[in-house]
């Protein structure tokens, strides 16, 4: 019997669509839940035990009652050893106390459900030693505990669970300063490590960090993309310093970590959330492109740092109206993976999965892999 812990932040990444730049303290999922803010983390951690859901009969899941676990496990018909209860409001004191009280019981694996401020807590309660898989569903994931999907997290534990051979090791916890954050201020900090399953592209690498330094490369892109915008076009540009240099060459300022529309070469709204931009999509008869770009090291283009592009939006939007801009130099980076798109919406995942034009210079682009079409053949490949 395959025993295995289950934590799970009810509060993970209720931020990101609202555009709070994470969800970390009690200020912050105040602010959220007042204006209408839902986790997803719950709807995540099924994802992923859906995928062992097959071998239930052979495996016993260890976890905490109600949304941190609990219901959960028992809506699937796992076998449950539930050993506590969370506080009236879920917190960072919730997810230490459960983790250390998960371990104390005794598990193969501690699987656990948020973003980096969970991954945090997890190597605060239990450090290096003990084996653990994050399922990605925060804001900002920067660590390299998670995997690239739930799916692909509940295929490292079914491997696990039918006696593969799956390699084991140290991978970084790593968080920013969520307030510099929401002032532009990209702080990452190195927490600590934690031992996690190491299955080849299902788990996320590390984020990259630091300022681009192809400046004239960011310039080609941007005056590429800029000589084909037409003016009735309402411009959704997602965060990040490559997508920055677009709205400097026009000479905007943008929020650099937020979502930002244009329209007519003017700022019509910055740092937007999912609520502002469905209202700005409603009142707006014309043509919308969204412009997006990948996080370096990861390859994430959608679910990592711009949740307010949700799935409503980007299926409102279309498929064929989604810029995808990179340079040369972070898509070699990649080694070979494929960027990623993890939008908590797994129908629309696979229709954005297959190769994708990418823009990486003036009059310059490449077609490359795009979604979890990849991951999924893998998948069948070592089945």
């Amino acid at each position: 019997m395959f025993r295995l812990g289950l934590i799970v932040n009810p509060l993970a990444g209720i931020g990101g669509p609202l555009g709070l730049k994470g969800s970390d303290g009690q200020t912050t999922i105040r602010k959220a839940m007042a204006r209408g803010g839902v986790s997803h983390a719950p709807e995540r951690a099924r994802a992923a035990l859906d995928v062992i859901e097959p071998l239930k009969e052979r495996i016993e899941i260890v976890c905490f009652a109600g949304d941190m676990g609990g219901n959960i496990v028992s809506a699937l018909g796992f076998m449950a050893q539930v050993i506590g209860l969370s506080n009236d409001e879920s917190s960072a004191e919730d997810t230490i106390r459960a983790a250390k009280a998960i371990q104390s019981f005794g598990v193969d694996l501690l699987v656990f459900a948020g973003g980096d401020g969970t991954a945090r807590d997890i190597f605060q309660a239990i450090g290096s030693e003990f084996p653990v898989l994050g399922i990605p569903a925060g804001v900002k994931m920067h660590s390299g505990v998670y995997a690239v999907s739930p799916q692909a997290a509940g295929e490292i534990v079914r491997r696990l669970v039918g006696g593969k051979l799956v390699d084991i090791g140290l991978a970084e916890v790593r968080d920013i300063d969520e307030q510099a954050f929401r002032e532009g201020v990209v702080k990452a900090r190195y927490y600590g490590e934690l031992l996690v399953p190491r299955e080849g592209h299902f788990l996320q690498q590390v984020k990259s960090s630091g300022r681009e330094v192809e400046e004239l490369v960011l310039q080609d892109i941007a005056a590429d993309v800029v000589e084909t915008m037409e003016g009735d076009c309402l411009y959704l540009i997602g965060p990040g310093t490559t997508t920055r240099a677009i709205m400097e060459d026009l000479g905007i300022a943008n929020s650099l970590l937020g979502v930002d529309a244009i329209l007519d070469n003017r700022l019509l709204g910055q740092d937007l959330a999912e609520k502002d931009i469905l209202k700005l999509l409603g009142n707006h008869d014309g043509p919308v492109k969204i412009i997006i770009t990948m996080i370096g090291g990861q390859g994430h283009i959608v679910g990592r740092g711009n949740q307010q592009l949700s799935p409503d939006i980007l299926r409102k939007v279309g498929m064929e109206n989604i810029m995808i801009i990179a340079t040369k130099t972070k898509i070699t980076e990649l080694e070979g993976r494929p960027l990623l798109v993890d939008s908590n919406d797994p129908v629309l995942d696979k229709e954005f999965s297959g190769y994708r034009k990418i823009i990486t210079g003036y009059h310059d682009a490449i077609m490359y892999p795009v979604g979890l079409e990849s991951v999924d053949g893998l998948l069948d490949e070592t089945n």
